[in-house]
Protein backbone atom coordinates (compact mmCIF):
# COMPACT_ATOMS: atom_id res chain seq x y z
CA UNK A 1 0.00 0.00 0.00
CA UNK A 2 1.54 3.35 -1.05
CA UNK A 3 1.86 6.24 1.51
CA UNK A 4 0.33 9.37 -0.08
CA UNK A 5 0.48 11.53 3.10
CA UNK A 6 1.92 15.05 2.66
CA UNK A 7 4.62 15.65 5.28
CA UNK A 8 5.90 19.09 6.34
CA UNK A 9 8.93 20.00 8.40
CA UNK A 10 8.54 21.89 11.69
CA UNK A 11 10.26 24.90 10.12
CA UNK A 12 7.75 24.91 7.23
CA UNK A 13 4.84 24.84 9.69
CA UNK A 14 6.34 27.65 11.80
CA UNK A 15 7.00 29.74 8.67
CA UNK A 16 3.42 29.22 7.51
CA UNK A 17 2.07 30.34 10.92
CA UNK A 18 4.30 33.40 10.84
CA UNK A 19 3.06 34.35 7.37
CA UNK A 20 -0.59 33.95 8.37
CA UNK A 21 -0.10 36.10 11.48
CA UNK A 22 1.80 38.76 9.51
CA UNK A 23 -0.98 38.94 6.93
CA UNK A 24 -3.84 38.79 9.48
CA UNK A 25 -2.38 41.11 12.14
CA UNK A 26 -0.46 43.60 10.03
CA UNK A 27 -1.71 46.68 11.90
CA UNK A 28 -0.95 47.93 15.45
CA UNK A 29 -3.37 47.37 18.39
CA UNK A 30 -3.97 49.11 21.72
CA UNK A 31 -4.34 46.63 24.58
CA UNK A 32 -4.74 46.92 28.35
CA UNK A 33 -2.74 44.53 30.57
CA UNK A 34 -0.70 44.36 33.77
CA UNK A 35 3.07 44.34 33.38
CA UNK A 36 3.75 41.47 35.77
CA UNK A 37 7.54 41.53 35.24
CA UNK A 38 9.66 43.98 33.21
CA UNK A 39 12.71 41.69 32.69
CA UNK A 40 15.18 44.33 31.48
CA UNK A 41 18.49 42.91 30.23
CA UNK A 42 21.98 44.54 30.22
CA UNK A 43 21.64 45.02 26.46
CA UNK A 44 18.85 47.54 27.15
CA UNK A 45 16.11 45.32 25.69
CA UNK A 46 13.12 44.31 27.84
CA UNK A 47 11.05 41.14 27.68
CA UNK A 48 8.00 41.80 29.90
CA UNK A 49 5.46 39.25 31.06
CA UNK A 50 1.92 40.60 30.50
CA UNK A 51 -1.07 39.23 32.42
CA UNK A 52 -4.78 39.88 32.83
CA UNK A 53 -6.42 39.11 36.17
CA UNK A 54 -10.03 38.53 37.18
CA UNK A 55 -10.85 38.02 40.87
CA UNK A 56 -7.09 37.94 41.56
CA UNK A 57 -6.66 35.01 39.16
CA UNK A 58 -4.60 35.15 35.94
CA UNK A 59 -6.94 34.51 32.99
CA UNK A 60 -4.51 35.45 30.17
CA UNK A 61 -0.71 35.65 29.88
CA UNK A 62 1.67 36.48 27.01
CA UNK A 63 5.31 37.35 26.56
CA UNK A 64 6.28 40.69 25.08
CA UNK A 65 9.34 42.65 24.00
CA UNK A 66 10.45 46.28 24.06
CA UNK A 67 13.54 47.03 22.01
CA UNK A 68 16.12 49.33 23.54
CA UNK A 69 15.35 52.44 21.43
CA UNK A 70 11.60 52.10 22.10
CA UNK A 71 12.13 51.53 25.83
CA UNK A 72 14.25 54.67 26.24
CA UNK A 73 11.63 56.80 24.48
CA UNK A 74 8.68 55.25 26.34
CA UNK A 75 10.37 55.46 29.75
CA UNK A 76 11.35 59.13 29.28
CA UNK A 77 7.77 60.00 28.31
CA UNK A 78 6.46 58.05 31.31
CA UNK A 79 8.75 59.94 33.67
CA UNK A 80 7.75 63.28 32.15
CA UNK A 81 4.02 62.66 32.65
CA UNK A 82 3.75 60.62 35.89
CA UNK A 83 7.11 61.55 37.42
CA UNK A 84 8.11 57.91 37.82
CA UNK A 85 9.75 55.27 35.56
CA UNK A 86 7.97 52.15 34.31
CA UNK A 87 7.33 49.72 37.15
CA UNK A 88 6.28 46.12 37.52
CA UNK A 89 2.78 45.36 38.76
CA UNK A 90 1.26 48.38 36.95
CA UNK A 91 -1.77 48.18 34.64
CA UNK A 92 -0.82 49.88 31.33
CA UNK A 93 -2.41 50.86 28.02
CA UNK A 94 0.07 49.66 25.37
CA UNK A 95 0.32 49.89 21.59
CA UNK A 96 1.56 46.48 20.35
CA UNK A 97 2.39 44.55 17.23
CA UNK A 98 1.53 40.84 17.15
CA UNK A 99 4.57 38.81 16.01
CA UNK A 100 5.51 35.17 15.58
CA UNK A 101 9.06 33.80 15.41
CA UNK A 102 9.97 30.26 14.34
CA UNK A 103 12.17 29.85 17.46
CA UNK A 104 10.66 32.11 20.10
CA UNK A 105 6.98 31.62 19.24
CA UNK A 106 4.12 34.11 19.64
CA UNK A 107 4.76 37.44 21.38
CA UNK A 108 3.71 41.09 21.49
CA UNK A 109 6.17 43.78 20.44
CA UNK A 110 5.40 46.91 22.51
CA UNK A 111 5.69 50.04 20.37
CA UNK A 112 4.30 52.67 22.77
CA UNK A 113 2.63 53.14 26.20
CA UNK A 114 0.07 55.82 27.14
CA UNK A 115 1.22 57.29 30.51
CA UNK A 116 -2.06 59.20 31.04
CA UNK A 117 -3.94 55.89 31.37
CA UNK A 118 -1.76 54.91 34.36
CA UNK A 119 -2.85 58.02 36.26
CA UNK A 120 -6.48 57.04 35.65
CA UNK A 121 -5.85 53.51 36.96
CA UNK A 122 -4.44 54.96 40.19
CA UNK A 123 -7.61 56.98 40.70
CA UNK A 124 -9.79 53.89 40.07
CA UNK A 125 -7.90 51.78 42.63
CA UNK A 126 -8.16 54.65 45.14
CA UNK A 127 -11.95 54.81 44.75
CA UNK A 128 -12.38 51.02 45.06
CA UNK A 129 -10.32 50.92 48.27
CA UNK A 130 -12.34 53.79 49.78
CA UNK A 131 -15.63 52.05 49.06
CA UNK A 132 -14.47 48.72 50.57
CA UNK A 133 -13.17 50.37 53.75
CA UNK A 134 -16.34 52.43 54.13
CA UNK A 135 -18.51 49.32 53.65
CA UNK A 136 -16.53 47.48 56.38
CA UNK A 137 -16.73 50.43 58.79
CA UNK A 138 -12.94 50.92 58.86
CA UNK A 139 -12.61 54.35 57.25
CA UNK A 140 -12.49 56.36 60.52
CA UNK A 141 -11.49 53.57 62.92
CA UNK A 142 -7.92 54.79 63.61
CA UNK A 143 -9.15 58.37 64.05
CA UNK A 144 -11.42 57.25 66.94
CA UNK A 145 -8.41 56.28 69.08
CA UNK A 146 -7.43 58.44 72.06
CA UNK A 147 -4.49 60.65 71.16
CA UNK A 148 -1.79 60.67 73.90
CA UNK A 149 -1.44 63.90 75.88
CA UNK A 150 2.35 63.98 75.31
CA UNK A 151 3.49 61.61 72.51
CA UNK A 152 7.11 61.13 73.62
CA UNK A 153 7.71 57.59 72.30
CA UNK A 154 7.49 57.44 68.51
CA UNK A 155 7.80 54.42 66.17
CA UNK A 156 8.96 55.53 62.71
CA UNK A 157 8.33 53.61 59.48
CA UNK A 158 10.61 54.92 56.74
CA UNK A 159 13.64 54.12 54.59
CA UNK A 160 16.85 54.75 56.51
CA UNK A 161 18.20 56.78 53.56
CA UNK A 162 15.02 58.84 53.03
CA UNK A 163 15.46 62.61 52.98
CA UNK A 164 12.01 62.91 54.52
CA UNK A 165 13.21 60.86 57.51
CA UNK A 166 16.28 63.08 57.86
CA UNK A 167 14.11 66.26 57.82
CA UNK A 168 11.71 64.76 60.39
CA UNK A 169 14.49 63.80 62.79
CA UNK A 170 16.23 67.19 62.49
CA UNK A 171 13.06 69.12 63.35
CA UNK A 172 12.24 66.82 66.28
CA UNK A 173 15.77 66.87 67.71
CA UNK A 174 16.43 70.61 67.30
CA UNK A 175 13.12 72.06 68.51
CA UNK A 176 13.46 75.49 70.13
CA UNK A 177 12.08 74.39 73.52
CA UNK A 178 14.43 71.41 73.89
CA UNK A 179 11.68 68.79 74.18
CA UNK A 180 13.10 65.25 74.31
CA UNK A 181 11.64 62.38 72.24
CA UNK A 182 12.37 58.67 72.03
CA UNK A 183 12.31 57.62 68.35
CA UNK A 184 12.94 54.15 66.92
CA UNK A 185 13.16 53.37 63.18
CA UNK A 186 11.45 50.36 61.61
CA UNK A 187 12.98 50.41 58.08
CA UNK A 188 10.75 49.68 55.11
CA UNK A 189 10.40 50.32 51.38
CA UNK A 190 8.23 53.39 50.73
CA UNK A 191 7.11 53.15 47.11
CA UNK A 192 6.19 50.57 44.50
CA UNK A 193 4.58 47.18 45.06
CA UNK A 194 7.36 46.11 47.46
CA UNK A 195 6.30 48.89 49.83
CA UNK A 196 2.96 47.21 50.60
CA UNK A 197 4.24 43.99 52.28
CA UNK A 198 7.24 45.88 53.70
CA UNK A 199 5.13 48.48 55.58
CA UNK A 200 2.58 45.86 56.72
CA UNK A 201 5.38 43.69 58.12
CA UNK A 202 6.79 46.62 60.14
CA UNK A 203 3.31 47.45 61.48
CA UNK A 204 3.05 43.85 62.75
CA UNK A 205 6.44 44.19 64.48
CA UNK A 206 5.38 47.45 66.16
CA UNK A 207 2.08 45.90 67.30
CA UNK A 208 4.03 43.25 69.24
CA UNK A 209 5.80 46.00 71.26
CA UNK A 210 3.01 48.60 71.15
CA UNK A 211 3.26 49.22 74.92
CA UNK A 212 6.64 50.92 74.27
CA UNK A 213 5.19 53.57 71.92
CA UNK A 214 2.59 56.35 71.91
CA UNK A 215 2.17 56.89 68.14
CA UNK A 216 3.42 55.57 64.78
CA UNK A 217 4.59 57.88 61.97
CA UNK A 218 5.10 56.98 58.29
CA UNK A 219 7.38 59.50 56.53
CA UNK A 220 9.00 59.72 53.10
CA UNK A 221 10.34 62.38 50.73
CA UNK A 222 8.48 63.83 47.72
CA UNK A 223 7.51 61.76 44.67
CA UNK A 224 5.11 61.44 41.73
CA UNK A 225 1.62 59.93 41.70
CA UNK A 226 2.77 56.44 40.62
CA UNK A 227 5.22 56.30 43.48
CA UNK A 228 2.25 56.78 45.81
CA UNK A 229 0.06 54.09 44.28
CA UNK A 230 0.90 51.66 47.05
CA UNK A 231 -0.81 53.99 49.57
CA UNK A 232 -4.14 53.30 47.84
CA UNK A 233 -3.76 49.53 48.30
CA UNK A 234 -6.64 47.98 50.24
CA UNK A 235 -4.56 45.62 52.42
CA UNK A 236 -2.14 48.37 53.49
CA UNK A 237 -4.94 50.86 54.20
CA UNK A 238 -6.87 48.21 56.17
CA UNK A 239 -3.78 47.54 58.33
CA UNK A 240 -3.42 51.27 59.05
CA UNK A 241 -7.13 51.70 59.85
CA UNK A 242 -7.19 48.74 62.31
CA UNK A 243 -3.86 49.56 64.02
CA UNK A 244 -4.21 49.93 67.85
CA UNK A 245 -2.04 53.10 68.00
CA UNK A 246 -2.66 56.45 66.27
CA UNK A 247 -0.81 56.53 62.92
CA UNK A 248 0.43 59.86 61.53
CA UNK A 249 1.59 60.21 57.91
CA UNK A 250 3.92 62.64 56.19
CA UNK A 251 4.58 61.12 52.78
CA UNK A 252 5.66 64.26 50.98
CA UNK A 253 3.22 65.36 48.27
CA UNK A 254 0.73 68.16 47.72
CA UNK A 255 -1.78 66.55 45.31
CA UNK A 256 -4.89 64.48 46.12
CA UNK A 257 -4.82 62.59 49.40
CA UNK A 258 -4.11 58.86 49.22
CA UNK A 259 -6.43 56.47 51.05
CA UNK A 260 -3.69 55.67 53.58
CA UNK A 261 -3.60 59.35 54.56
CA UNK A 262 -7.38 59.51 54.78
CA UNK A 263 -7.67 56.54 57.19
CA UNK A 264 -4.67 57.59 59.31
CA UNK A 265 -5.26 59.47 62.57
CA UNK A 266 -3.69 62.57 61.03
CA UNK A 267 -1.77 63.39 57.84
CA UNK A 268 0.65 66.13 56.90
CA UNK A 269 1.90 67.22 53.48
CA UNK A 270 5.56 66.85 54.46
CA UNK A 271 7.58 65.13 57.22
CA UNK A 272 8.60 68.60 58.47
CA UNK A 273 4.97 69.64 58.92
CA UNK A 274 4.29 66.37 60.77
CA UNK A 275 7.21 67.03 63.13
CA UNK A 276 5.86 70.55 63.79
CA UNK A 277 2.49 69.02 64.69
CA UNK A 278 4.04 66.65 67.23
CA UNK A 279 6.09 69.46 68.78
CA UNK A 280 2.95 71.61 68.82
CA UNK A 281 1.30 69.10 71.18
CA UNK A 282 4.05 69.80 73.70
CA UNK A 283 3.89 73.55 73.10
CA UNK A 284 0.15 73.61 73.83
CA UNK A 285 0.64 71.75 77.11
CA UNK A 286 3.66 73.93 77.90
CA UNK A 287 1.64 77.13 77.31
CA UNK A 288 -1.26 75.78 79.37
CA UNK A 289 1.07 74.90 82.25
CA UNK A 290 2.77 78.32 82.15
CA UNK A 291 -0.60 80.09 82.24
CA UNK A 292 -1.72 77.79 85.04
CA UNK A 293 1.48 78.57 86.94
CA UNK A 294 0.90 82.33 86.67
CA UNK A 295 -2.72 81.89 87.74
CA UNK A 296 -1.73 79.74 90.72
CA UNK A 297 0.89 82.29 91.84
CA UNK A 298 -1.64 85.16 91.62
CA UNK A 299 -4.37 83.28 93.50
CA UNK A 300 -1.87 82.12 96.11
CA UNK A 301 -0.73 85.69 96.79
CA UNK A 302 -4.32 86.84 97.33
CA UNK A 303 -5.01 83.91 99.64
CA UNK A 304 -1.84 84.66 101.64
CA UNK A 305 -2.78 88.35 102.04
CA UNK A 306 -6.30 87.49 103.20
CA UNK A 307 -4.96 84.80 105.53
CA UNK A 308 -2.35 87.17 106.95
CA UNK A 309 -4.98 89.79 107.87
CA UNK A 310 -7.26 87.19 109.40
CA UNK A 311 -4.37 85.64 111.31
CA UNK A 312 -3.52 88.98 112.99
CA UNK A 313 -7.04 89.25 114.36
CA UNK A 314 -7.05 85.66 115.47
CA UNK A 315 -3.70 86.12 117.28
CA UNK A 316 -5.05 89.06 119.33
CA UNK A 317 -8.17 87.13 120.30
CA UNK A 318 -6.10 84.03 121.10
CA UNK A 319 -3.79 86.06 123.37
CA UNK A 320 -6.66 87.44 125.48
CA UNK A 321 -8.41 84.09 125.77
CA UNK A 322 -5.12 82.36 126.64
CA UNK A 323 -4.26 84.80 129.47
CA UNK A 324 -7.70 84.31 131.02
CA UNK A 325 -7.45 80.56 130.68
CA UNK A 326 -3.97 80.50 132.27
CA UNK A 327 -5.18 82.30 135.40
CA UNK A 328 -8.14 79.95 135.81
CA UNK A 329 -5.91 76.93 135.33
CA UNK A 330 -3.34 78.25 137.84
CA UNK A 331 -5.95 78.60 140.60
CA UNK A 332 -7.33 75.17 139.83
CA UNK A 333 -3.84 73.61 140.02
CA UNK A 334 -3.17 75.12 143.46
CA UNK A 335 -6.38 73.61 144.87
CA UNK A 336 -5.78 70.27 143.19
CA UNK A 337 -2.16 70.13 144.49
CA UNK A 338 -3.24 70.56 148.11
CA UNK A 339 -5.90 67.89 147.77
CA UNK A 340 -3.50 65.43 146.09
CA UNK A 341 -0.85 65.92 148.80
CA UNK A 342 -3.21 64.82 151.60
CA UNK A 343 -4.49 61.90 149.55
CA UNK A 344 -0.97 60.63 148.81
CA UNK A 345 0.02 60.55 152.47
CA UNK A 346 -3.05 58.47 153.38
CA UNK A 347 -2.44 56.08 150.47
CA UNK A 348 1.23 55.52 151.42
CA UNK A 349 0.30 54.49 154.95
CA UNK A 350 -2.15 51.87 153.66
CA UNK A 351 0.40 50.48 151.16
CA UNK A 352 3.10 50.08 153.86
CA UNK A 353 0.75 48.01 156.03
CA UNK A 354 -0.17 45.79 153.05
CA UNK A 355 3.53 45.16 152.18
CA UNK A 356 4.41 44.12 155.73
CA UNK A 357 1.59 41.59 155.86
CA UNK A 358 2.52 40.23 152.42
CA UNK A 359 6.17 39.62 153.42
CA UNK A 360 5.17 37.45 156.39
CA UNK A 361 2.77 35.38 154.21
CA UNK A 362 5.36 34.85 151.45
CA UNK A 363 8.07 33.56 153.87
CA UNK A 364 5.67 30.99 155.30
CA UNK A 365 4.60 29.76 151.83
CA UNK A 366 8.18 29.43 150.58
CA UNK A 367 9.20 27.17 153.49
CA UNK A 368 6.24 24.83 152.85
CA UNK A 369 6.98 24.64 149.08
CA UNK A 370 10.69 23.79 149.60
CA UNK A 371 9.78 20.96 151.95
CA UNK A 372 7.32 19.46 149.42
CA UNK A 373 9.82 19.64 146.53
CA UNK A 374 12.55 17.79 148.50
CA UNK A 375 10.16 14.91 149.27
CA UNK A 376 9.13 14.61 145.56
CA UNK A 377 12.73 14.58 144.25
CA UNK A 378 13.68 11.64 146.51
CA UNK A 379 10.76 9.57 145.14
CA UNK A 380 11.68 10.34 141.48
CA UNK A 381 15.35 9.34 142.00
CA UNK A 382 14.32 5.93 143.39
CA UNK A 383 12.01 5.20 140.38
CA UNK A 384 14.69 6.21 137.82
CA UNK A 385 17.27 3.91 139.44
CA UNK A 386 14.99 0.87 139.39
CA UNK A 387 13.92 1.48 135.73
CA UNK A 388 17.49 1.82 134.43
CA UNK A 389 18.55 -1.43 136.08
CA UNK A 390 15.70 -3.32 134.37
CA UNK A 391 16.42 -1.86 130.88
CA UNK A 392 20.13 -2.70 131.08
CA UNK A 393 19.33 -6.31 131.99
CA UNK A 394 16.91 -6.75 129.03
CA UNK A 395 19.36 -5.24 126.48
CA UNK A 396 22.19 -7.52 127.68
CA UNK A 397 20.04 -10.64 127.25
CA UNK A 398 19.02 -9.61 123.65
CA UNK A 399 22.68 -9.00 122.62
CA UNK A 400 23.70 -12.42 123.94
CA UNK A 401 20.95 -14.08 121.86
CA UNK A 402 22.07 -12.28 118.65
CA UNK A 403 25.70 -13.28 119.24
CA UNK A 404 24.67 -16.98 119.52
CA UNK A 405 22.79 -16.99 116.14
CA UNK A 406 25.13 -14.75 114.11
CA UNK A 407 27.67 -17.46 112.91
CA UNK A 408 24.88 -19.75 111.65
CA UNK A 409 23.14 -16.94 109.73
CA UNK A 410 26.42 -15.81 108.12
CA UNK A 411 27.25 -19.37 106.93
CA UNK A 412 23.75 -19.82 105.43
CA UNK A 413 23.93 -16.47 103.57
CA UNK A 414 27.36 -17.31 102.08
CA UNK A 415 26.18 -20.74 100.83
CA UNK A 416 23.06 -19.25 99.18
CA UNK A 417 24.97 -16.50 97.31
CA UNK A 418 27.71 -18.96 96.19
CA UNK A 419 25.02 -21.10 94.50
CA UNK A 420 23.54 -18.05 92.73
CA UNK A 421 26.99 -16.95 91.44
CA UNK A 422 27.67 -20.46 90.10
CA UNK A 423 24.41 -20.41 88.14
CA UNK A 424 25.23 -16.97 86.68
CA UNK A 425 28.68 -18.20 85.60
CA UNK A 426 27.21 -21.22 83.77
CA UNK A 427 24.63 -19.02 81.98
CA UNK A 428 27.31 -16.54 80.81
CA UNK A 429 29.42 -19.40 79.40
CA UNK A 430 26.43 -20.72 77.45
CA UNK A 431 25.68 -17.35 75.77
CA UNK A 432 29.36 -16.55 75.04
CA UNK A 433 29.56 -15.81 71.22
CA UNK A 434 32.65 -18.07 70.94
CA UNK A 435 30.69 -21.07 72.22
CA UNK A 436 27.85 -20.25 69.82
CA UNK A 437 30.33 -20.20 66.90
CA UNK A 438 31.82 -23.53 68.03
CA UNK A 439 28.39 -25.13 67.54
CA UNK A 440 28.63 -24.38 63.78
CA UNK A 441 27.06 -20.94 63.63
CA UNK A 442 28.59 -17.85 61.96
CA UNK A 443 28.18 -14.03 62.11
CA UNK A 444 27.75 -11.85 58.94
CA UNK A 445 28.89 -8.23 59.15
CA UNK A 446 28.63 -5.35 56.64
CA UNK A 447 30.83 -2.33 57.34
CA UNK A 448 31.52 -3.74 60.80
CA UNK A 449 27.82 -3.88 61.77
CA UNK A 450 25.31 -6.75 62.01
CA UNK A 451 22.82 -6.93 59.10
CA UNK A 452 19.52 -5.21 60.01
CA UNK A 453 16.92 -2.82 58.60
CA UNK A 454 19.23 0.08 59.37
CA UNK A 455 22.22 -1.77 57.82
CA UNK A 456 20.65 -3.67 54.87
CA UNK A 457 22.28 -6.01 52.35
CA UNK A 458 23.14 -4.31 49.03
CA UNK A 459 24.72 -5.67 45.85
CA UNK A 460 28.42 -4.92 45.47
CA UNK A 461 29.09 -4.42 49.18
CA UNK A 462 31.77 -6.40 51.01
CA UNK A 463 30.53 -8.78 53.70
CA UNK A 464 32.67 -10.32 56.49
CA UNK A 465 31.62 -13.79 57.67
CA UNK A 466 33.09 -14.88 61.05
CA UNK A 467 33.19 -18.55 62.21
CA UNK A 468 34.97 -20.18 65.14
CA UNK A 469 38.17 -20.66 63.13
CA UNK A 470 37.97 -18.20 60.19
CA UNK A 471 37.12 -14.68 59.10
CA UNK A 472 35.95 -14.75 55.45
CA UNK A 473 35.69 -11.60 53.27
CA UNK A 474 33.29 -11.89 50.31
CA UNK A 475 31.46 -9.62 47.81
CA UNK A 476 27.62 -9.69 47.62
CA UNK A 477 26.61 -10.61 44.05
CA UNK A 478 23.07 -11.93 44.52
CA UNK A 479 20.35 -11.34 47.10
CA UNK A 480 17.37 -13.60 47.64
CA UNK A 481 14.85 -12.36 50.18
CA UNK A 482 13.02 -14.96 52.27
CA UNK A 483 9.26 -14.77 51.61
CA UNK A 484 8.36 -15.68 55.17
CA UNK A 485 10.67 -13.10 56.75
CA UNK A 486 8.93 -10.72 59.13
CA UNK A 487 9.13 -6.92 58.48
Amino acid sequence: MSDNRQIFSLKQVAASIRKVIEDRYAQLYWIRAEMHKLNRYPSGHCFPELVQKEDDKIVAQMNASIWKHNYERINQNFIRVVKEPLQEGTTLLMQVKITFHETFGLSLQIMDIDPNYSLGELQRERQETLLKLQKEGLLNLNQKLNYPLLPKHIAIISADTSKGLSDFRNVMANNANGYQFFMHLFPAYLQGDVAIPSIIEQLKKIEKVKHHFDVVVIVRGGGGEVGLSCYNNYELCKSIAQFPLPILTGIGHSTNLTVAEMVAFRNAITPTELADFLIGSFQEIDLYLRESQRSIISVTKNIIERSKSGLTSEVKLFKNVTEKRVMETKNSLVNTSSSMKNGVKLRMQKEQEFISNSQISIKRSVKELVSQQNTGLKSVNERISKGATYVFREQRNELNSIADHLPKLTQFFMQKNTTILTQFEQTIRLIDPINVLKRGYSIALIEGKIISEKNPVELGKTMIVKTHQYEIETEIKKIKEETNSSK
